[in-house]
């Protein structure tokens, strides 16, 4: 199964299992306390214990088919026609008044065709915000006005940037939920680009994959200029519900605090915790002639994982022959995520600023015991598919009637936060060529890899020392370790010939040290010799 930005979020936001159509439900005029006109259904009793109720009652229940409001319309409704569907800004909840940052909402369309439900509290009380076909700029052609007028269009969301700091009309929102539970942000460097999912079903096993929707989402004001937005939302899938608490913090870099508490419904072979979705079509390093015209096409290049007892790992990512798993077995992860690390523009020489997209780090606030980092890579041969998938799975079966509950932190940044850049280097680069010696005949069979590592550790090496090429491989033969400094640049290069038959992957480990005392983070690299 190949997994595609636009199969994914059309997996569609699905709603809970009772009719958006509310006939006996009269419209109020304009919500009062922001002086807009959209329309709010009554005031419930809405707090975080009774979304975590709810959610218990609703897993208790059989699972219902969310409802898909018009469905041959809106397969009509392409990525084109989809651009053309925008809210009008006098819409956006709290655009004028009452919270820091105006909620914009986005329309249904053939990649998001699953409605979802809104609510504004305020003072404990939630009032759904009821969809009108005249939030949106709709063309008379076009498809969307055959949308039943007692339909419920909304897909998701966007949350703009404060009303404080200028006209936030003109500006990218800094969060966007919408497809299924996924969500992204935007980084330190102003790109979007990979995405987390509120949880992951059966990732790259043999059978479907599971794609939970958030059907329902509540906003509460932010009153004061760098207090957080806090949103709940509702998850609901065949084998789960789930109760979330988002509060998402708006500095140079987007931190989100995330609670869920999750209440199984039927037993789940492997559930991923804290999912990141990514795309990784090609590096400096393996196959990549006559793919492209450019260098590098990927949104992360890694996966940085800091394990329970301190080790720093990073594991360059691949574009596999066939889906690959791979399983980092920990207890108690102090954190993990996939980052860009290659910040050359001249690596990339595209528009579309693939060196400014953010990198996703998780850290966990509390225990979450046994079990494993997981990564799946699957095969692609375009940029518009997201193929890399990376959560924790935890160790404990995951059965009918049991709950979970985990927090933990997202941070959409430039670089992992806390990594020790003093005591260890970094990996910057992977490369590949043909094994052997220059000026030597060449060796057929044997493959050159290249670690480069940057850092204070490396900077402090004195004249004449060189740094001890300590690597591994799962199998297959190792020769010709060295290391080299990169001239006039605190960088090191690793370097190491590997000899190997057959197709199988090969795992390779890979550091350097100086008189034992370990200088690098440990490299990590699945290498796929050519069939």
């Amino acid at each position: 199964m190949k997994i595609t930005r636009r199969r994914t979020l059309g997996q569609g936001l699905a709603v809970l299992g009772t009719a958006l159509t509310l006939p006996n439900l009269t419209l109020p005029g304009p919500a009062g306390a922001q002086g807009q006109a959209l329309r709010l259904g009554p005031p419930t009793d809405f707090d975080w214990n009774w979304l975590i109720d709810h959610a218990r009652q609703r897993a208790a229940g059989p699972y219902v088919e969310p409802p898909r409001p018009a469905p041959g319309v809106v397969q009509e409704i392409d990525y084109d026609a989809h651009g053309k569907l925008r809210l009008h800004p006098e819409y956006a909840l709290w655009g004028t008044e009452g919270s820091v940052y105006p909620i914009t909402f986005v329309h249904l369309g053939r990649y998001f065709p699953k409605s979802v439900r809104m609510h504004q509290v305020e003072n404990g009380q939630a009032r759904e915000v009821l969809y009108a076909p005249d939030y949106f700029t709709i063309p008379a052609d076009h498809p969307a006005a055959r949308i039943p007028p007692d339909a419920s269009a909304f897909a998701g969301f966007w949350v703009q940037e404060s009303r404080r700091s200028g006209d936030w009309r003109a500006r990218e929102p800094w969060v966007t939920f919408v497809g299924a539970s996924y969500f992204r942000a935007v980084g330190p460097l102003g790109q979007v680009g990979l995405s987390a999912r509120g949880i992951a079903i059966n990732v790259g096993d043999p059978g479907p994959e599971e794609f939970p929707d958030f059907t329902q989402f509540w906003f509460t004001p932010t009153q004061r200029e760098g207090d957080p937005q806090v949103v709940y939302a509702l998850l609901e899938g065949p084998s789960l519900t789930g109760a979330y608490r988002f509060v998402m913090e708006r500095g140079r870099a987007v931190v989100m605090e995330v609670e869920k508490r999750l209440f199984i419904r039927r037993d789940i072979a492997r559930l991923g915790i804290a999912p990141l979705t990514s795309m990784f079509w090609f590096g400096e390093y393996g196959d990549q002639r006559l793919k492209d015209w450019r260098p590098e096409v990927h949104d992360s290049d890694g996966l940085a994982l800091w394990t329970g007892t301190g080790e720093r790992i990073w594991r360059p990512l691949n574009n596999p022959p066939r889906l690959m798993t791979s399983s980092f077995q920990d207890g108690d992860p102090r954190g993990f995520g996939l980052s860009q690390r290659d910040r050359s523009y001249a690596h990339y020489l595209d528009g579309v600023n693939y060196h400014h997209r953010p990198s996703c780090w998780v850290e966990p606030l509390d225990s979450w015991g046994e079990g494993a980092v997981q990564l799946v890579e699957l095969p692609t041969d375009d940029e518009i598919h997201d193929n890399i998938v990376a959560y924790w799975r935890p160790a404990d079966p995951v059965l009918a009637g049991s709950s979970l509950t985990y927090r933990y932190r997202l941070h959409w940044v430039e670089f992992e936060p806390f990594f020790p850049v003093v005591d260890l280097a970094r990996c910057v680069a992977t490369r590949m060529g043909r094994g052997g010696e220059a000026g030597k005949p060449r060796p057929e069979g044997v493959v050159k890899f290249v670690v480069e590592f940057d850092g204070p550790s490396l900077a402090d090496i004195p004249w004449g020392a060189r740094p001890k090429v300590v690597v591994s491989a799962s199998r297959g033969e190792v020769s010709l370790n060295r290391s080299e400094p990169v001239w006039y640049t605190p960088r090191w290069l690793a370097s190491f010939d590997l000899t190997v038959t057959g197709s199988e992957p090969v795992e390779l480990r890979c550091f350097l040290e100086l008189e034992g005392r370990t200088l690098t983070e440990n490299w990590l690299y699945q290498y796929h010799p050519p069939a």
